[in-house]
C-alpha cells in the first residue's frame, strides 16, 4: 500500500483548535477520504516548531491533498485556513517528503 507523507504549518498558538476542529472532523470528509482509498491517516505536531507531519497510507496512488476538486474538501480548506500556512486556494502548504528509511 503506496504511503504519503507531507509537511504542513500551522500558525503559532492554534494548536488546540486545530486538535479541536479535528476531532470533530466532518462525516461526510471522512467519507470521501476512505471511498477514494485514504486509509490510514495521521497527523504529529512538533509544538516547538508548529510543524504538522502528515502520513497517509492509500490503496490507489493519489493522497488527500488531490481532492482538492472536491466541494467538501474545499469547504474543510477554507474552515481550517485561518489557523495554517495556506495557498491562494485555501489549500494547506504541503511539503512533500521523501522517504529514507523504512523498518517493517
Amino acid at each position: 500500500m503506496p504511503t504519503f507523507a507531507f509537511r504542513m504549518k500551522l500558525k503559532p498558538g492554534f494548536s488546540d483548535e486545530y486538535k479541536k476542529r479535528h476531532a470533530a472532523i466532518w462525516p461526510e470528509l471522512v467519507a470521501l477520504l476512505k471511498q477514494t482509498g485514504v486509509g490510514e491517516y495521521r497527523i504529529f505536531l512538533d509544538e516547538e516548531t508548529h510543524l504538522l507531519f502528515a502520513v497517509q497510507e492509500v490503496s490507489g496512488e493519489q493522497s488527500s491533498q488531490e481532492l482538492g476538486t472536491t466541494e467538501i474538501v474545499q469547504r474543510w480548506w477554507a474552515y481550517m485556513a485561518d489557523i495554517m500556512e495556506t495557498n491562494p486556494d485555501n489549500s494547506p502548504v504541503t511539503i512533500p517528503l521523501k522517504e529514507v528509511f523504512y523498518m517493517p
